[in-house]
Protein backbone atom coordinates (compact mmCIF):
# COMPACT_ATOMS: atom_id res chain seq x y z
CA UNK A 1 0.00 0.00 0.00
CA UNK A 2 1.41 3.36 -0.97
CA UNK A 3 1.64 6.25 1.39
CA UNK A 4 -1.20 7.94 -0.47
CA UNK A 5 -3.54 4.96 -0.04
CA UNK A 6 -2.72 4.74 3.67
CA UNK A 7 -3.57 8.43 4.12
CA UNK A 8 -6.86 8.00 2.22
CA UNK A 9 -7.86 5.08 4.41
CA UNK A 10 -7.13 7.05 7.56
CA UNK A 11 -9.18 9.97 6.35
CA UNK A 12 -12.08 7.63 5.60
CA UNK A 13 -11.88 6.14 9.11
CA UNK A 14 -11.78 9.56 10.70
CA UNK A 15 -14.89 10.53 8.73
CA UNK A 16 -16.79 7.45 9.97
CA UNK A 17 -15.70 8.19 13.53
CA UNK A 18 -17.03 11.73 13.13
CA UNK A 19 -20.34 10.39 11.80
CA UNK A 20 -20.66 7.93 14.69
CA UNK A 21 -19.77 10.71 17.09
CA UNK A 22 -22.43 12.97 15.57
CA UNK A 23 -25.06 10.20 15.78
CA UNK A 24 -24.15 9.60 19.38
CA UNK A 25 -24.45 13.29 20.05
CA UNK A 26 -27.88 13.31 18.37
CA UNK A 27 -29.05 10.34 20.51
CA UNK A 28 -27.83 12.04 23.66
CA UNK A 29 -29.62 15.23 22.71
CA UNK A 30 -32.78 13.28 21.94
CA UNK A 31 -32.56 11.51 25.28
CA UNK A 32 -32.06 14.83 27.01
CA UNK A 33 -35.04 16.35 25.18
CA UNK A 34 -37.19 13.35 26.03
CA UNK A 35 -36.21 13.56 29.66
CA UNK A 36 -36.98 17.24 29.66
CA UNK A 37 -40.34 16.63 28.06
CA UNK A 38 -41.13 13.87 30.53
CA UNK A 39 -40.14 16.08 33.40
CA UNK A 40 -42.30 18.89 32.02
CA UNK A 41 -45.22 16.56 31.54
CA UNK A 42 -44.88 15.27 35.06
CA UNK A 43 -44.77 18.81 36.35
CA UNK A 44 -47.84 19.71 34.29
CA UNK A 45 -49.67 16.62 35.51
CA UNK A 46 -48.82 17.47 39.07
CA UNK A 47 -49.97 21.04 38.53
CA UNK A 48 -53.18 19.85 36.86
CA UNK A 49 -53.88 17.37 39.64
CA UNK A 50 -53.24 20.04 42.22
CA UNK A 51 -55.47 22.47 40.35
CA UNK A 52 -58.17 19.82 39.97
CA UNK A 53 -57.93 19.04 43.66
CA UNK A 54 -58.21 22.71 44.49
CA UNK A 55 -61.16 23.09 42.14
CA UNK A 56 -62.92 20.13 43.75
CA UNK A 57 -62.27 21.55 47.17
CA UNK A 58 -63.49 24.94 46.02
CA UNK A 59 -66.62 23.45 44.45
CA UNK A 60 -67.36 21.39 47.55
CA UNK A 61 -66.80 24.47 49.70
CA UNK A 62 -69.14 26.50 47.52
CA UNK A 63 -71.72 23.71 47.59
CA UNK A 64 -71.47 23.48 51.36
CA UNK A 65 -71.73 27.23 51.59
CA UNK A 66 -74.79 27.10 49.31
CA UNK A 67 -76.44 24.46 51.48
CA UNK A 68 -75.73 26.46 54.60
CA UNK A 69 -77.05 29.62 52.94
CA UNK A 70 -80.23 27.74 51.96
CA UNK A 71 -80.64 26.49 55.50
CA UNK A 72 -80.19 29.97 56.92
CA UNK A 73 -82.67 31.45 54.43
CA UNK A 74 -85.14 28.64 55.09
CA UNK A 75 -84.92 29.33 58.81
CA UNK A 76 -85.67 33.01 58.16
CA UNK A 77 -88.75 32.03 56.14
CA UNK A 78 -89.83 29.69 58.94
CA UNK A 79 -89.49 32.45 61.54
CA UNK A 80 -91.50 34.82 59.35
CA UNK A 81 -94.16 32.12 58.99
CA UNK A 82 -94.28 31.71 62.77
CA UNK A 83 -94.91 35.42 63.23
CA UNK A 84 -97.68 35.36 60.62
CA UNK A 85 -99.21 32.34 62.34
CA UNK A 86 -99.35 34.34 65.58
CA UNK A 87 -101.13 37.21 63.82
CA UNK A 88 -103.61 34.80 62.15
CA UNK A 89 -102.29 35.54 58.63
CA UNK A 90 -102.56 31.90 57.69
CA UNK A 91 -102.20 32.21 53.92
CA UNK A 92 -99.00 34.21 54.30
CA UNK A 93 -97.72 31.80 56.91
CA UNK A 94 -98.30 28.90 54.54
CA UNK A 95 -96.44 30.79 51.80
CA UNK A 96 -93.42 31.32 54.08
CA UNK A 97 -93.34 27.68 55.23
CA UNK A 98 -93.58 26.56 51.61
CA UNK A 99 -90.54 28.66 50.69
CA UNK A 100 -88.66 27.17 53.63
CA UNK A 101 -89.55 23.64 52.54
CA UNK A 102 -88.40 24.32 48.97
CA UNK A 103 -84.97 25.35 50.27
CA UNK A 104 -84.63 22.73 52.98
CA UNK A 105 -87.29 19.99 53.30
CA UNK A 106 -87.45 19.72 57.08
CA UNK A 107 -89.91 18.01 59.43
CA UNK A 108 -90.36 21.18 61.50
CA UNK A 109 -91.41 23.19 58.45
CA UNK A 110 -93.90 20.55 57.33
CA UNK A 111 -95.35 20.38 60.86
CA UNK A 112 -95.70 24.16 61.07
CA UNK A 113 -97.39 24.35 57.68
CA UNK A 114 -99.70 21.54 58.78
CA UNK A 115 -100.79 23.66 61.75
CA UNK A 116 -101.52 26.64 59.46
CA UNK A 117 -103.66 24.39 57.24
CA UNK A 118 -105.50 23.12 60.33
CA UNK A 119 -106.28 26.71 61.29
CA UNK A 120 -107.84 27.18 57.85
CA UNK A 121 -109.76 23.89 58.14
CA UNK A 122 -107.83 22.52 55.16
CA UNK A 123 -107.68 19.14 56.86
CA UNK A 124 -106.54 17.25 53.76
CA UNK A 125 -103.50 19.49 53.26
CA UNK A 126 -102.81 19.38 57.00
CA UNK A 127 -102.78 15.58 56.87
CA UNK A 128 -100.40 15.56 53.88
CA UNK A 129 -97.94 17.79 55.74
CA UNK A 130 -98.27 15.72 58.91
CA UNK A 131 -97.41 12.61 56.93
CA UNK A 132 -94.48 14.42 55.26
CA UNK A 133 -93.14 15.56 58.65
CA UNK A 134 -93.15 12.01 59.99
CA UNK A 135 -91.57 10.63 56.81
CA UNK A 136 -88.84 13.29 56.74
CA UNK A 137 -87.85 12.75 60.36
CA UNK A 138 -89.51 9.86 62.22
CA UNK A 139 -87.93 11.09 65.46
CA UNK A 140 -89.71 14.46 65.32
CA UNK A 141 -92.67 13.68 67.55
CA UNK A 142 -94.61 16.87 66.86
CA UNK A 143 -95.15 15.55 63.34
CA UNK A 144 -97.23 12.73 64.84
CA UNK A 145 -99.33 15.27 66.73
CA UNK A 146 -100.01 17.23 63.55
CA UNK A 147 -100.99 14.09 61.68
CA UNK A 148 -103.22 13.03 64.57
CA UNK A 149 -104.95 16.44 64.71
CA UNK A 150 -105.75 16.26 60.99
CA UNK A 151 -107.01 12.69 61.32
CA UNK A 152 -109.26 13.66 64.21
CA UNK A 153 -110.66 16.60 62.27
CA UNK A 154 -111.59 14.12 59.54
CA UNK A 155 -113.26 11.83 62.09
CA UNK A 156 -110.55 9.16 61.85
CA UNK A 157 -110.10 8.71 65.59
CA UNK A 158 -108.65 5.20 65.56
CA UNK A 159 -105.83 6.24 63.25
CA UNK A 160 -105.20 9.31 65.37
CA UNK A 161 -105.04 7.13 68.47
CA UNK A 162 -102.18 5.15 66.93
CA UNK A 163 -100.11 8.33 66.65
CA UNK A 164 -100.84 9.39 70.22
CA UNK A 165 -99.99 5.90 71.45
CA UNK A 166 -96.64 5.94 69.63
CA UNK A 167 -95.67 9.31 71.14
CA UNK A 168 -96.69 8.27 74.64
CA UNK A 169 -94.55 5.13 74.31
CA UNK A 170 -91.57 7.19 73.10
CA UNK A 171 -92.05 9.54 76.05
CA UNK A 172 -93.41 7.41 78.89
CA UNK A 173 -92.82 10.17 81.44
CA UNK A 174 -94.41 12.94 79.36
CA UNK A 175 -97.70 13.88 81.05
CA UNK A 176 -98.87 15.90 78.04
CA UNK A 177 -98.36 12.95 75.67
CA UNK A 178 -100.21 10.64 78.04
CA UNK A 179 -103.10 13.09 78.40
CA UNK A 180 -103.57 13.37 74.63
CA UNK A 181 -103.55 9.59 74.29
CA UNK A 182 -106.06 9.23 77.14
CA UNK A 183 -108.46 11.82 75.72
CA UNK A 184 -108.39 10.32 72.23
CA UNK A 185 -108.85 6.84 73.66
CA UNK A 186 -111.99 8.05 75.45
CA UNK A 187 -113.46 9.16 72.13
CA UNK A 188 -112.62 5.85 70.44
CA UNK A 189 -114.18 3.86 73.30
CA UNK A 190 -117.27 6.09 73.30
CA UNK A 191 -117.72 5.54 69.56
CA UNK A 192 -117.35 1.78 70.02
CA UNK A 193 -119.95 1.85 72.83
CA UNK A 194 -122.40 3.84 70.71
CA UNK A 195 -122.08 1.31 67.89
CA UNK A 196 -122.47 -1.61 70.32
CA UNK A 197 -125.76 -0.36 71.79
CA UNK A 198 -127.19 0.76 68.46
CA UNK A 199 -130.01 -1.49 67.28
CA UNK A 200 -131.87 -1.59 64.01
CA UNK A 201 -135.35 -0.55 65.08
CA UNK A 202 -138.06 1.26 63.13
CA UNK A 203 -137.34 4.98 63.05
CA UNK A 204 -139.32 6.84 65.70
CA UNK A 205 -139.88 10.56 65.98
CA UNK A 206 -138.35 12.37 68.92
CA UNK A 207 -141.82 12.89 70.36
CA UNK A 208 -142.38 9.12 70.32
CA UNK A 209 -138.97 8.42 71.84
CA UNK A 210 -139.18 10.98 74.63
CA UNK A 211 -142.84 11.02 75.69
CA UNK A 212 -141.84 11.49 79.32
CA UNK A 213 -140.48 14.94 78.50
CA UNK A 214 -144.05 16.20 78.31
CA UNK A 215 -144.25 15.78 82.09
CA UNK A 216 -141.41 18.21 82.85
CA UNK A 217 -142.67 20.92 85.18
CA UNK A 218 -141.95 24.63 84.90
CA UNK A 219 -140.45 25.99 88.10
CA UNK A 220 -142.06 29.06 89.64
CA UNK A 221 -138.71 30.82 89.53
CA UNK A 222 -138.61 30.67 85.72
CA UNK A 223 -139.55 34.02 84.16
CA UNK A 224 -138.39 33.49 80.59
CA UNK A 225 -140.30 33.06 77.32
CA UNK A 226 -143.04 30.41 77.20
CA UNK A 227 -144.74 28.65 74.31
CA UNK A 228 -148.41 29.53 73.93
CA UNK A 229 -150.51 26.39 73.65
CA UNK A 230 -147.26 24.56 72.92
CA UNK A 231 -146.78 26.65 69.76
CA UNK A 232 -144.11 29.15 68.70
CA UNK A 233 -145.49 32.65 68.30
CA UNK A 234 -143.91 35.94 67.24
CA UNK A 235 -144.21 37.17 70.83
CA UNK A 236 -142.31 34.07 71.98
CA UNK A 237 -139.55 34.67 69.43
CA UNK A 238 -139.12 38.32 70.41
CA UNK A 239 -138.91 37.38 74.08
CA UNK A 240 -136.54 34.49 73.31
CA UNK A 241 -134.04 36.71 71.49
CA UNK A 242 -134.03 39.26 74.33
CA UNK A 243 -133.70 36.42 76.83
CA UNK A 244 -130.65 35.12 74.96
CA UNK A 245 -129.09 38.59 74.67
CA UNK A 246 -129.18 38.70 78.45
CA UNK A 247 -127.32 35.36 78.55
CA UNK A 248 -130.26 33.40 79.92
CA UNK A 249 -131.35 29.91 78.89
CA UNK A 250 -134.70 28.76 77.51
CA UNK A 251 -136.41 26.33 79.85
CA UNK A 252 -135.64 22.73 78.95
CA UNK A 253 -139.35 21.84 78.56
CA UNK A 254 -139.73 24.38 75.75
CA UNK A 255 -136.37 23.47 74.27
CA UNK A 256 -137.38 19.81 74.05
CA UNK A 257 -140.73 20.75 72.55
CA UNK A 258 -139.12 22.84 69.80
CA UNK A 259 -136.78 19.96 68.97
CA UNK A 260 -139.62 17.46 68.77
CA UNK A 261 -141.69 19.75 66.54
CA UNK A 262 -138.81 20.60 64.20
CA UNK A 263 -137.98 16.89 63.94
CA UNK A 264 -141.54 16.09 62.93
CA UNK A 265 -141.58 18.88 60.34
CA UNK A 266 -138.18 18.20 58.76
CA UNK A 267 -139.08 14.55 58.19
CA UNK A 268 -141.73 15.75 55.72
CA UNK A 269 -139.28 17.77 53.63
CA UNK A 270 -137.43 16.57 50.51
CA UNK A 271 -133.64 16.57 50.24
CA UNK A 272 -133.90 19.37 47.65
CA UNK A 273 -136.49 22.01 48.55
CA UNK A 274 -137.94 24.17 45.76
CA UNK A 275 -138.57 27.82 46.65
CA UNK A 276 -140.66 30.29 44.66
CA UNK A 277 -139.88 33.99 45.11
CA UNK A 278 -142.57 36.28 43.61
CA UNK A 279 -141.47 38.92 41.12
CA UNK A 280 -141.16 41.98 43.35
CA UNK A 281 -140.43 40.11 46.58
CA UNK A 282 -137.07 40.21 48.36
CA UNK A 283 -135.34 37.01 49.46
CA UNK A 284 -132.23 36.79 51.69
CA UNK A 285 -129.53 34.10 51.66
CA UNK A 286 -127.15 33.84 54.63
CA UNK A 287 -124.06 31.67 54.97
CA UNK A 288 -122.29 30.13 57.96
CA UNK A 289 -123.26 31.48 61.41
CA UNK A 290 -121.10 29.15 63.55
CA UNK A 291 -122.59 29.94 66.92
CA UNK A 292 -122.07 33.72 66.66
CA UNK A 293 -125.46 34.67 68.10
CA UNK A 294 -124.83 38.38 68.47
CA UNK A 295 -123.79 38.64 64.83
CA UNK A 296 -126.98 36.76 63.90
CA UNK A 297 -128.95 39.41 65.80
CA UNK A 298 -127.06 42.06 63.85
CA UNK A 299 -128.18 40.50 60.57
CA UNK A 300 -131.81 40.81 61.70
CA UNK A 301 -131.14 44.39 62.82
CA UNK A 302 -129.66 45.33 59.42
CA UNK A 303 -132.01 43.34 57.19
CA UNK A 304 -135.16 42.96 59.27
CA UNK A 305 -136.66 40.04 61.17
CA UNK A 306 -137.87 37.00 59.23
CA UNK A 307 -141.51 37.27 58.17
CA UNK A 308 -143.79 36.27 55.30
CA UNK A 309 -142.66 39.46 53.51
CA UNK A 310 -138.98 39.05 54.48
CA UNK A 311 -138.08 35.38 53.90
CA UNK A 312 -134.64 33.89 54.66
CA UNK A 313 -132.51 30.89 53.75
CA UNK A 314 -129.67 29.98 56.14
CA UNK A 315 -127.16 27.83 54.31
CA UNK A 316 -125.71 25.48 56.95
CA UNK A 317 -123.06 25.50 59.70
CA UNK A 318 -125.32 27.12 62.28
CA UNK A 319 -123.29 25.68 65.17
CA UNK A 320 -119.74 24.84 66.39
CA UNK A 321 -116.72 27.02 67.14
CA UNK A 322 -118.75 30.00 68.35
CA UNK A 323 -119.85 29.52 71.97
CA UNK A 324 -123.46 30.64 71.52
CA UNK A 325 -124.51 27.82 69.22
CA UNK A 326 -127.46 26.78 71.40
CA UNK A 327 -128.86 30.31 71.18
CA UNK A 328 -128.37 30.35 67.38
CA UNK A 329 -129.98 27.01 66.66
CA UNK A 330 -133.07 27.53 68.84
CA UNK A 331 -133.59 30.98 67.31
CA UNK A 332 -133.37 29.53 63.79
CA UNK A 333 -135.54 26.51 64.61
CA UNK A 334 -138.08 28.83 66.25
CA UNK A 335 -138.41 30.97 63.12
CA UNK A 336 -138.68 27.81 61.00
CA UNK A 337 -141.65 26.65 63.09
CA UNK A 338 -143.19 30.13 63.05
CA UNK A 339 -142.83 30.66 59.28
CA UNK A 340 -142.32 27.22 57.70
CA UNK A 341 -142.94 28.52 54.17
CA UNK A 342 -140.81 31.64 54.51
CA UNK A 343 -137.79 30.46 56.47
CA UNK A 344 -135.44 27.77 55.18
CA UNK A 345 -132.40 25.90 56.51
CA UNK A 346 -129.83 23.76 54.66
CA UNK A 347 -127.57 21.25 56.34
CA UNK A 348 -123.86 22.06 56.52
CA UNK A 349 -120.87 19.82 57.15
CA UNK A 350 -120.91 20.94 60.81
CA UNK A 351 -124.38 19.53 61.35
CA UNK A 352 -122.81 16.15 62.06
CA UNK A 353 -121.74 14.21 65.13
CA UNK A 354 -118.01 14.20 64.32
CA UNK A 355 -117.84 17.95 63.99
CA UNK A 356 -120.15 18.63 66.93
CA UNK A 357 -118.14 16.44 69.30
CA UNK A 358 -114.84 18.06 68.30
CA UNK A 359 -115.75 21.73 67.74
CA UNK A 360 -118.02 22.52 70.64
CA UNK A 361 -121.72 22.05 69.98
CA UNK A 362 -122.04 18.72 71.79
CA UNK A 363 -120.14 20.11 74.77
CA UNK A 364 -122.22 23.30 74.79
CA UNK A 365 -125.57 21.48 74.68
CA UNK A 366 -124.41 19.10 77.42
CA UNK A 367 -123.29 22.06 79.57
CA UNK A 368 -126.43 24.15 79.06
CA UNK A 369 -128.87 21.22 79.00
CA UNK A 370 -128.00 17.49 78.87
CA UNK A 371 -126.12 14.96 76.77
CA UNK A 372 -129.52 13.47 75.93
CA UNK A 373 -130.47 16.71 74.20
CA UNK A 374 -127.19 16.58 72.25
CA UNK A 375 -128.29 13.17 70.94
CA UNK A 376 -131.65 14.66 69.94
CA UNK A 377 -129.91 17.36 67.91
CA UNK A 378 -127.94 14.68 66.05
CA UNK A 379 -131.20 13.04 65.00
CA UNK A 380 -132.75 16.35 63.93
CA UNK A 381 -129.69 17.35 61.90
CA UNK A 382 -129.98 14.10 59.95
CA UNK A 383 -133.32 15.33 58.56
CA UNK A 384 -132.24 18.82 57.47
CA UNK A 385 -132.63 19.38 53.69
CA UNK A 386 -129.38 19.32 51.72
CA UNK A 387 -130.05 22.06 49.17
CA UNK A 388 -132.62 24.51 47.81
CA UNK A 389 -133.53 25.65 44.28
CA UNK A 390 -134.89 29.19 43.91
CA UNK A 391 -137.25 29.86 41.00
CA UNK A 392 -135.66 26.91 39.18
CA UNK A 393 -132.64 29.12 38.44
CA UNK A 394 -130.41 29.25 41.55
CA UNK A 395 -129.18 26.14 43.35
CA UNK A 396 -128.07 26.77 46.94
CA UNK A 397 -126.00 24.23 48.87
CA UNK A 398 -123.48 24.48 51.69
CA UNK A 399 -120.43 22.95 49.95
CA UNK A 400 -120.40 22.58 46.19
CA UNK A 401 -120.54 20.47 43.06
CA UNK A 402 -119.76 16.90 42.19
CA UNK A 403 -117.10 14.45 41.06
CA UNK A 404 -119.53 13.06 38.46
CA UNK A 405 -120.70 14.72 35.25
CA UNK A 406 -124.35 14.96 34.24
CA UNK A 407 -125.76 15.19 37.76
CA UNK A 408 -129.35 16.45 37.55
CA UNK A 409 -131.55 18.02 40.22
CA UNK A 410 -133.67 14.90 40.45
CA UNK A 411 -130.54 13.02 41.57
CA UNK A 412 -130.35 15.40 44.52
CA UNK A 413 -134.03 14.99 45.31
CA UNK A 414 -133.54 11.23 45.55
CA UNK A 415 -130.73 11.35 48.16
CA UNK A 416 -131.56 9.39 51.31
CA UNK A 417 -130.22 11.95 53.77
CA UNK A 418 -131.23 10.49 57.15
CA UNK A 419 -127.68 9.58 58.15
CA UNK A 420 -124.29 10.98 59.08
CA UNK A 421 -122.52 12.49 56.06
CA UNK A 422 -120.71 9.78 54.06
CA UNK A 423 -117.11 10.17 52.92
CA UNK A 424 -117.99 10.24 49.21
CA UNK A 425 -120.91 10.66 46.85
CA UNK A 426 -123.47 13.38 46.15
CA UNK A 427 -124.42 14.07 49.78
CA UNK A 428 -120.80 14.33 50.86
CA UNK A 429 -119.95 16.70 48.02
CA UNK A 430 -122.99 18.91 48.61
CA UNK A 431 -121.69 19.49 52.16
CA UNK A 432 -117.90 19.56 51.63
CA UNK A 433 -116.76 20.56 48.10
CA UNK A 434 -115.03 23.85 47.21
CA UNK A 435 -114.50 25.79 43.96
CA UNK A 436 -111.06 26.21 42.41
CA UNK A 437 -109.85 28.86 39.93
CA UNK A 438 -108.45 26.45 37.33
CA UNK A 439 -110.46 24.11 35.07
CA UNK A 440 -111.34 20.52 35.88
CA UNK A 441 -111.58 18.76 39.21
CA UNK A 442 -109.01 18.07 41.91
CA UNK A 443 -108.64 16.54 45.35
CA UNK A 444 -110.06 18.61 48.18
CA UNK A 445 -107.78 20.62 50.44
CA UNK A 446 -110.08 19.48 53.24
CA UNK A 447 -109.55 15.78 52.61
CA UNK A 448 -113.29 15.31 51.98
CA UNK A 449 -115.30 16.18 48.87
CA UNK A 450 -113.63 17.64 45.76
CA UNK A 451 -112.53 20.92 44.22
CA UNK A 452 -114.29 21.95 41.01
CA UNK A 453 -113.32 24.45 38.33
CA UNK A 454 -115.26 27.03 36.27
CA UNK A 455 -115.82 24.58 33.43
CA UNK A 456 -117.49 22.13 35.84
CA UNK A 457 -119.77 24.89 37.15
CA UNK A 458 -120.67 26.05 33.65
CA UNK A 459 -121.46 22.53 32.46
CA UNK A 460 -123.61 21.82 35.55
CA UNK A 461 -125.57 25.07 35.22
CA UNK A 462 -126.09 24.57 31.50
CA UNK A 463 -127.18 20.96 31.97
CA UNK A 464 -129.71 21.95 34.66
CA UNK A 465 -130.78 25.30 33.11
CA UNK A 466 -129.51 27.27 36.13
CA UNK A 467 -128.20 30.83 36.18
CA UNK A 468 -125.73 30.25 39.03
CA UNK A 469 -125.06 28.43 42.28
CA UNK A 470 -124.69 29.86 45.79
CA UNK A 471 -122.61 28.08 48.40
CA UNK A 472 -120.98 28.91 51.75
CA UNK A 473 -118.39 26.84 53.68
CA UNK A 474 -115.40 29.23 53.26
CA UNK A 475 -114.29 32.40 55.05
CA UNK A 476 -114.06 35.37 52.66
CA UNK A 477 -112.53 38.76 53.46
CA UNK A 478 -115.66 40.68 52.46
CA UNK A 479 -118.01 37.89 53.48
CA UNK A 480 -118.67 36.91 49.89
CA UNK A 481 -116.88 36.11 46.64
CA UNK A 482 -118.03 35.83 43.03
CA UNK A 483 -116.08 33.37 40.85
CA UNK A 484 -116.42 31.12 37.81
CA UNK A 485 -117.59 33.98 35.56
CA UNK A 486 -120.36 34.89 37.98
CA UNK A 487 -121.80 31.38 38.16
CA UNK A 488 -120.39 30.44 41.59
CA UNK A 489 -121.05 32.71 44.58
CA UNK A 490 -119.76 32.09 48.11
CA UNK A 491 -121.47 33.76 51.09
CA UNK A 492 -120.17 33.57 54.68
CA UNK A 493 -122.09 35.31 57.48
CA UNK A 494 -119.80 34.92 60.53
CA UNK A 495 -117.69 38.13 60.74
CA UNK A 496 -114.33 37.97 62.50
CA UNK A 497 -114.70 34.22 62.47
CA UNK A 498 -113.64 32.67 65.77
CA UNK A 499 -112.67 36.16 66.96
CA UNK A 500 -109.44 35.80 64.96
CA UNK A 501 -109.91 36.02 61.19
CA UNK A 502 -110.76 39.71 60.83
CA UNK A 503 -113.16 39.02 57.94
CA UNK A 504 -116.45 40.76 57.22
CA UNK A 505 -119.70 38.82 57.22
CA UNK A 506 -122.20 39.14 54.38
CA UNK A 507 -125.62 38.14 53.13
CA UNK A 508 -127.21 38.15 49.67
CA UNK A 509 -130.57 39.62 48.70
CA UNK A 510 -132.37 38.90 45.45
CA UNK A 511 -135.73 39.77 43.90
CA UNK A 512 -137.88 37.24 42.15
CA UNK A 513 -138.13 39.13 38.88
CA UNK A 514 -134.42 39.29 38.01
CA UNK A 515 -132.56 37.13 40.61
CA UNK A 516 -129.59 39.49 40.48
CA UNK A 517 -127.49 39.00 43.65
CA UNK A 518 -126.98 42.05 45.86
CA UNK A 519 -124.35 41.82 48.57
CA UNK A 520 -124.32 43.42 52.00
CA UNK A 521 -121.13 43.15 54.07
CA UNK A 522 -121.09 43.87 57.80
CA UNK A 523 -118.60 43.88 60.66
CA UNK A 524 -118.60 41.83 63.85
CA UNK A 525 -120.36 43.20 66.92
CA UNK A 526 -119.27 42.78 70.56
CA UNK A 527 -120.32 39.70 72.47
CA UNK A 528 -120.03 38.53 76.09
CA UNK A 529 -116.61 37.39 77.20
CA UNK A 530 -116.98 33.73 76.30
CA UNK A 531 -114.25 32.70 73.89
CA UNK A 532 -114.89 30.62 70.76
CA UNK A 533 -114.30 26.90 71.20
CA UNK A 534 -115.01 27.25 74.94
CA UNK A 535 -116.99 24.00 74.81
CA UNK A 536 -114.79 22.17 72.28
CA UNK A 537 -113.30 18.79 73.04
CA UNK A 538 -110.36 19.28 75.40
CA UNK A 539 -108.09 17.42 72.98
CA UNK A 540 -108.50 20.18 70.38
CA UNK A 541 -107.06 22.79 72.76
CA UNK A 542 -104.25 20.40 73.66
CA UNK A 543 -103.33 20.03 70.00
CA UNK A 544 -103.41 23.77 69.34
Amino acid sequence: MSAAEVELQQNSGDQKLDEVSKEATKDTAADTTLTTLNNAMNENNNDAAEKASKMKTSTATKANNGVEENKELAEKYKNQGNEMLKTKEFNKAIEMYTKAIELNPCAIYYANRSLAHLRQESFGFALQDGIAAVKTDPTYLKGYYRRAAALMSLGKFKQALSDFEYVSKCRPNDKDAKLKYTECNKIVKMRAFERAIAVDTPEKTLAEMYKELEDITIEDAYTGPALKDNKVTLEFMLELMEHYKNQKILHRKYAYKILCDIDEYMRTQPSLVDITVPDESKFTICGDIHGQFYDLMNIFKINGLPSPTNPYLFNGDFVDRGSFSVECIFTLFGFKLLYPNYFFMSRGNHESINMNQMYGFTGEVSAKYTSRMADMFTRVFNWLPLCHCINKKILVMHGGLFSSDNVVLDDLRRIDRNCQPPEEGLMCELLWSDPQAWPGRGPSKRGVGIQFGPDVTKAFCTHNKLDYIVRSHEVKDMGYEVTHDGQCITVFSAPNYCDTMGNMGAFITIKGNDLKPNFKSFEAVPHPDVKPMAYANSLMSLLA
